[in-house]
């Protein structure tokens, strides 16, 4: 099976020997990593995080993996603030998941091909009874869309104007190919209504399970205190071979192989795509990232039935909706198939339409 479906690094992707050294180096510097520690996190790698990102060290918390951060966030702005909650359409589909288990209303705000739509956003915070905003503003999973520099001023003056809480989930913004980098939305609005959410999983390892929040002072202890009644402390040795991978100077180059490796896939699949689907279907062109967007002339769920039986998986878009939308339309990832892969699986898509 040719998986379009999974959002995860290609194999070659993961330096095995690189992430084992380093978590050897780990432990035999500080064996205390292998016990129980403070439930915000490693302390040097939040002294890290915390320079990285112009915060003090205990506005950090690092999580195991960045969704465990997204559910304590949830969680805890819903207990604090109840209303209604605002997403992209389409958007990331296990932040759903975890919004329906917690009862939320969740109302779906339209996109472009610049991100998020201000006006539909103004219209909802003018109405009321919103709890907070979730967003994905950099090659945003699963449109591969980035908000426009000029959407992001306007985001930031509106959460400013309605008191509004954000939480900027930023997995990929470093899996850039080409372009300039924006401004996260944190740094343009100063860190007191945006709360900065990413992880290691795109950039050392998903395996590692290391994810992190940069929070506003009066939450920062409020989620610590859950993370500590989730799992007591995270897991440390995890943590630790991070730093150290960052200590040795290996994260930047580390990072460059990856996005040369994903850069080459991103480019087959979008250059088989003209090949194969011009005038038939149309799609988004990310700067980075894992995904990219097709809407196509037949229904997805229809196609991804057939495209199975013909050995190739994709996830259909209606699943990224919390109600209906994105019948026609569907992700493929571009990040795990090789790109011999990607040429044969695009290919096959295309023979069924």
């Amino acid at each position: 099976m040719i998986s379009f479906a999974r959002g995860a690094p290609a194999p070659e992707c993961l330096d095995g020997a690189l992430i084992a050294d380093c978590a050897r180096v780990a432990v035999e510097s500080d064996p205390a990593v292998l016990g129980y520690g403070a439930g915000g996190g490693y302390g040097p790698l939040r002294d890290w995080l915390g320079a990285r990102h112009g915060v003090e060290a205990s506005r950090i918390v690092v999580t195991s993996g960045g969704l465990q951060g997204i559910a304590f966030w949830f969680e805890e702005l819903l207990a604090q603030r109840p209303g209604r909650v605002l997403v992209e359409a389409p958007t990331y589909d296990r932040p759903l998941k975890q919004l329906a288990r917690l009862g939320a209303e969740v109302v779906a705000l339209a996109m472009d091909v610049e991100g998020l739509e201000l006006d539909a956003l103004e219209r909802e915070l003018a109405a009321g009874g919103v709890s907070f905003l979730y967003t994905i503003p950099t090659f945003q999973n699963p449109s591969g869309r980035t908000l426009s520099v000029e959407r992001r001023r306007r985001l930031v003056e509106l959460a400013g104007t309605y008191g509004l809480p954000v939480l900027e989930d930023d997995p990929y913004g470093l899996v850039r190919y080409e372009g300039e980098p924006p401004p996260s939305l944190h740094e343009l609005e100063g860190g007191e209504l945006v709360t900065y959410a990413s992880s290691f999983s795109k950039t050392i390892a998903p395996g590692i399970r290391v994810g992190w929040l940069v929070l506003p002072t009066p939450l920062a202890g409020r989620i610590e205190e859950r993370a500590v009644s989730t799992y007591i402390s995270p897991p440390f040795l995890t943590q630790a071979t991070a730093r150290e991978l960052i200590r040795r100077g290996a994260f930047e180059p580390n990072l460059e192989r990856i996005r040369g490796l994903l850069r080459t896939r991103r480019d087959t699949m979008i250059a088989t795509l003209a090949r194969e689907l011009n005038g038939r279907a149309t799609w988004s062109t990310p700067e980075g990232g894992y995904f990219l967007w097709i809407d196509l002339p037949v229904d997805a769920g229809e196609l991804l039935a057939r495209a199975e039986a013909a050995g190739v998986a994709f996830v259909k878009g209606a699943d990224f909706f919390p109600g209906t939308g994105g019948e026609r339309s569907a992700r493929l990832a571009f990040s795990y198939a090789s790109p011999a892969e990607i040429e044969e699986g695009v290919s096959l898509l295309a023979s069924l339409l």
